[in-house]
């Protein structure tokens, strides 16, 4: 296992990051794809300050998901590739080809990069997004069966950028694939220790609690991963026998309303918690708000509705145990404070 080859695109993400510093420690060769190679001393920096182990198996390269130039080469005498990079922008934009195109043409690159190079399987970080987006509400789990429905309600271009990246990664491995095998990884919304100072995911939404950006809590439920389950997920897709072919629903427990993930940072981190806010925001004002903006649209139509998942699959055929949602939301609060993104 050592000495097997493996191509991380966007190395200087939130997940990539994560990934880049488990297969380290677990001894394989890295290649990371870069937009610009001068990032590269400033990704190091950053993987050294999360404790990187066997810096000298990590190599960058230099490849934009918007042009050819650099896809072959980086694909060359590689095991597997795990495909995490993708624009991530939930919530309004202006121009929806601004998340799409990048998304679904970034994603194509790769795959034809990896089949030309002779990869063995490409593990796809898709999205919750790609699942359970434009559906009416519903008691029932929803599962890797689910997948997004693009005219319903609430679809936004981040939910659309994924699920039409998804759809266009396997209609390429029936029609071209050749040998190259596909596996793709559908985490709800990713929390956990930050990587740099950037923030990522859905730490998001710990800096604004934190620094109280959210005067009030709307009425929202969100289903948490921790990002180090979602590396280690992406580690056990790409060795597993079994998994090739497959989509993976990455979830750790129920989905947790924002008064209660709002809750544990204040419980957990004491005075550098002083500015989340407690008080809930009635439904009715979002309602209203988002006649008149943008910003409030994507969040009405699931006022006080908690999606409910299922991570059995994963459990079943990767052995994959994920940790508890407050220890994600502790771990992400803590490494906010501590990089100076929240104000006291």
């Amino acid at each position: 296992m050592s000495q097997q080859r493996v191509l991380v695109t966007g190395g200087s993400g939130f997940i990539a990051g994560h990934c880049i510093l488990q297969l380290l420690a677990q001894g394989y060769r890295v290649r990371a794809t870069l937009r610009s190679l001068d990032k590269e001393a400033a990704v190091r920096a950053t993987l050294r300050a999360r404790g990187m182990l066997h810096e000298d198996n990590l190599h960058f390269v230099a490849a934009d998901l918007l042009r050819d130039e650099g896809w072959a080469s980086a694909a060359t005498d590689i095991d597997f590739v795990l495909h995490i990079a993708s624009p991530v922008q939930p919530g309004h934009v202006e121009n929806e080809d601004d998340v799409i195109v990048p998304a679904c043409e970034g994603t194509l690159r790769v795959l034809k990069a990896a089949r030309d190079a002779g990869v063995r399987r490409v593990v796809l970080t898709s999205a919750f997004h790609a699942v359970s987006w434009g559906h009416p509400h519903t008691n029932r789990a929803f599962t890797e069966l689910d997948w997004t429905r693009l005219n319903g309600p609430g679809v936004d271009a981040y939910g659309k950028s994924k699920t039409l990246a998804e759809r266009a990664a396997w209609d390429f491995i029936e029609q071209e694939g050749g040998a190259l095998q596909l596996v793709t990884m559908l985490p709800v919304a990713v929390m956990g220790p930050m990587v740099g100072k950037e923030i990522s995911g859905a730490n998001h939404i710990i800096q604004m609690m934190l620094e109280r950006e959210m005067p009030a809590l709307p009425d929202i439920y969100i289903p948490i991963v921790d990002v180090r389950d979602v590396a280690r997920a992406h580690l056990l897709a790409a060795v597993s026998p079994n998994a090739a072919g497959e989509r993976f629903l990455l979830s750790n427990g129920p989905a947790l309303a924002l008064k209660d993930i709002a809750a544990t940072i204040k419980a957990s981190l004491g005075s550098a918690a002083s500015r989340v806010p407690t008080r809930t925001l009635p439904s009715f004002i979002i309602r209203i708000g988002a006649r008149f903006s943008n910003r409030f649209q994507a969040f009405v139509h699931d006022l006080g509705y908690a999606k409910q998942t299922s991570n059995e699959k994963a459990r079943r055929m990767l052995g994959w145990t994920p940790r508890e949602p407050r220890e994600a939301i502790i771990a992400a609060a803590r490494s906010i404070v501590a990089s100076g993104n929240a104000g006291q």
